[in-house]
Parts: C-alpha cells; structure tokens; sequence
C-alpha cells in the first residue's frame, strides 16, 4: 500500500492538513474493494482527485476511468448518456448508442454533481448499484455491468432527501463511504503552499519571474474566506503572476484580486422557524381555526355559566377575563354607539303606514327591499348599499334593529355604515 506522501507527489496534491492527510488515507484503504463511495465538499475543494486516486490503486486500474459532471447533462438526455439508447428510441436516435455504464464495463465511473440528476435517473441508477443491471432507453433487454461507483457532490444530501430532490436509499447505496474533503479556509497553513506553487506553474507556463508575496500579503491570503477555494486561489495566482509588472506583492496590491465580501466573522444563523413565522397559507389556516375555537370554546363556557346561575351580574362578575379576551372593550364601544345613534337625524323619519297590497307584497316576496333598485342605476357597491341601507330605514321608521335584521348584519355593523356613509 502506498504512502499517503506518495500519492500526494503522485497526483499533485498539495498540503499537509490532517483533515485532507484522512481524506486520501480512507481512499487509499478503500481503493482495494469495489466499495461505492461518496466524496462531499464546497465546490472548488478538489473532489475530483480522490476518485482518480481510488480508480488507480485498485485492480480496476487497467480499466476505462470515465468521469461524467451530471449537472452538465440536460435531463432529456442523461438517461441516454448513461445507459445507452436504441435506434429510433427517440426522435434524433438514428443509430444504436452505448451508455458510460455498458463502455466502462470492467472499470470506474465517477459521477460528479450526482445531486443534480432526475428522481428518474436516480431511480436506474439504484438498480445499478443494486444488482448491476440496467436497460438502455428505448430497450427492453436487461443488460449487466460490472462497474465501480464513485460519486461527487458539494450539495446538502441531507437537505437534498428533505426537499424530496434525491433519494434516500440512493443516497444510502452511494454513501458507503463518505470521504470529506475540507475546504480551503480550514487549511490556513496551506494557503501559501498552494500559491506558491500555483505562481511557479504559471511563472513556467508564462515564461516569466515568479512572484512573491510579503509577510503582510501572505497574512492577508491566509486569513481570506476562498468562498471558491483552491479554485478561486488558483484563478487570484494567476491573475497576479500575468497582469503585475512588480513580482514582489504586497498586501495593498493582493487586495485587488481579492473581492471584498465583508466581514470574516462567524454569525449565528437560526435554522428554525419563529412562531410567528408562516410559511405557507396551510399554517395562517391552522392558527386562524385554533384561534376560532378557543373562542368557541370560551364562548360554550360563557353560556354554561349562564345555564347554570341564571344571572348576568353573577356571570359577568366570575368570567371577566373571558369576556374581556372576547369582546375586548366592548362595553365602552356600546356607550359611545349608543350615544352617537341618539343624534343621528335619521332617527327622525316620520313613521311610514303601509298599506294592505303593500303588506301582502312584502309576505310574498321577504327580498321585496331589493326590487326596488333600478336596474339602471350605477354599478357602484358602494352606492348599492347606501340606498338599501336608506330604503330599510325609511321602511322601518329608523328603527336600527328591524333595519339590521332585514339587512342580515348586525345593529353594530349597520351603525358603522350609518357613519361610513355620514347619513
């Protein structure tokens, strides 16, 4: 078995973190079986070396290595990318294709963002992994493959299977052993090794001196975020190494490759929901009919009361709070309602006598009151109201209670439309 120093010089890895020393150790262990296995990381961490090292180092390394970035397929078309397809399968299919799984039959597939690929994909894919067999698009002949799996993400799985965006049996399939890469602000000491050595290959490449950074730039670099990681570092080297006519770089100087992202500090961010906090019009739903029925319930309370002792005083004395978490300040409200109807002049109608063909019209139709509307008249809400709410006052002499009840609202409603419409 070879050195985990070995395989770093082997395949260009750079760095001596003990959490990215774990992470090629648990290949090279892994790398003898045909264990699947996932490798997780940000974007940008260099998750595709770790497939490679497993793919070299194992009996398969005679092989075909085919590395698939499943994000990159359209979802029309992966089924067929990685299954193969039969002539006429599909408008476009004019011959018979092979999949990637029937081509690397024998060796190493690597599929990199395999987060991004279809629930329908990820269905056939779990029969692969499963028993080894698949069937190509357009085919109903069962085909074997004897393929090794090693697959990529830098997406929450966890997360991802929550949303009912991946499967969880796949993911169990996958994930036989998960290898974490870190990612690069976790391996400050790193930072400077790596663009160094990034600086020398493009001071090589370019044909060029290469740079060097001060004490105070090589701090700044450290302490750096790399929401890209070794990636963005890569690109910030070689930015630097190509566009700087000075190859001593200092702090000032490095600062404008580096975006400015704001504050390196932690904060601490609140995964859970406040109770305040909706989400969906199901939940305001629910707290609108829990709300009703402690209401209801307050109420049924209220009239037990009222069967039991027989006296308002008694009641309203006992249950003070209950009426006060119903009805609020609703007494006050009455003794300003009932003073202000008092001097309204609508009150002083003179009383109308109906007549008898009057009275036998109104027995046979109840909505007589609504009849009378012209049909000519404005299509206003607004001033539809304000004549049947006149109409039923002048019929009932200014009597509010008859009025309301004929209107179906109640005296308080009517009151305040008396004041909406200053009658």
């Amino acid at each position: 078995m070879e050195s985990i120093q070995a395989i770093k010089q082997r395949f260009g890895i750079i760095g001596n973190d003990p959490k990215l020393n774990r992470s090629i150790e648990k290949a090279i262990q892994v790398a003898p079986t045909d264990i699947s296995v996932l490798v997780t990381g940000e974007s940008g961490v260099g998750k595709e070396s770790i497939p490679k090292i497993i793919h070299q180092i194992s009996h398969r390394k005679h092989g075909k290595y085919i590395a698939v970035n499943c994000g990159a397929i359209p979802e029309g078309t992966i089924d067929s990318e990685l299954f193969g397809h039969e002539k006429g399968a599909f408008t476009g299919a004019t011959t018979t294709r092979s999949g990637y799984f029937e081509v690397a039959d024998g060796g190493t597939i690597f599929l990199d963002e395999v987060g991004e690929l279809p629930l329908t994909t990820q269905v056939r894919l779990l029969r692969v992994l499963e028993n080894g067999e698949f069937i190509k698009v357009g085919s109903s002949k069962v085909q074997k493959t004897n393929v090794r799996i090693v697959a990529a993400t830098n997406v929450n799985m966890f997360e991802a299977i929550k949303k009912e965006k991946f499967r969880e049996d796949l993911y169990y399939r996958l994930s036989t052993i998960e290898i974490n890469l870190p990612p690069l602000r976790a391996r400050k000491d790193d930072i400077h090794l790596l663009f160094r050595k990034f600086a020398s290959d493009f001071a090589l490449k370019y044909k060029m001196p290469t740079v060097k950074l001060t004490d105070d730039a090589v701090n700044a670099l450290e302490n750096y975020r790399w929401n890209g990681n070794i990636r963005q570092l890569r690109n910030v080297a070689e930015q630097v190494s190509v566009l700087e006519q000075n190859r001593t770089i200092d702090n000032k100087t490095l600062q404008n490759y580096l975006p400015n992202i704001g504050s390196n500090l932690p904060a601490v961010v609140s995964n859970s929901k406040s109770e305040s906090d909706f989400s969906s019009e199901r939940e305001i739903l629910y707290k609108v009919l829990f709300d009703m029925k402690g209401d209801l319930n307050d109420l049924k309370k209220l009239t037990m009361e009222l069967m039991k002792k027989g006296s308002d005083a008694d009641v309203q004395k006992d249950n003070e709070h209950l009426i006060q978490k119903i009805y609020g300040d609703a007494d006050e409200k009455d003794e300003e309602f009932e003073a202000a109807v008092e001097d309204l002049e609508i009150l002083a109608i003179p009383e109308h006598k109906e007549t008898a063909e009057e009275i036998i019209s109104e027995a046979a139709d109840k909505y007589h009151f609504a009849e009378e509307i012209e049909e000519e008249e404005t299509l206003s809400l607004h001033d539809k109201e304000l004549e049947l709410i006149k109409k039923s006052l002048e019929r009932h002499s200014g009597k509010r209670k008859l009025a309301a009840a004929e209107l179906g609202i109640s005296e308080r409603t009517l009151y305040r439309k008396i004041k909406q419409f200053d009658l």
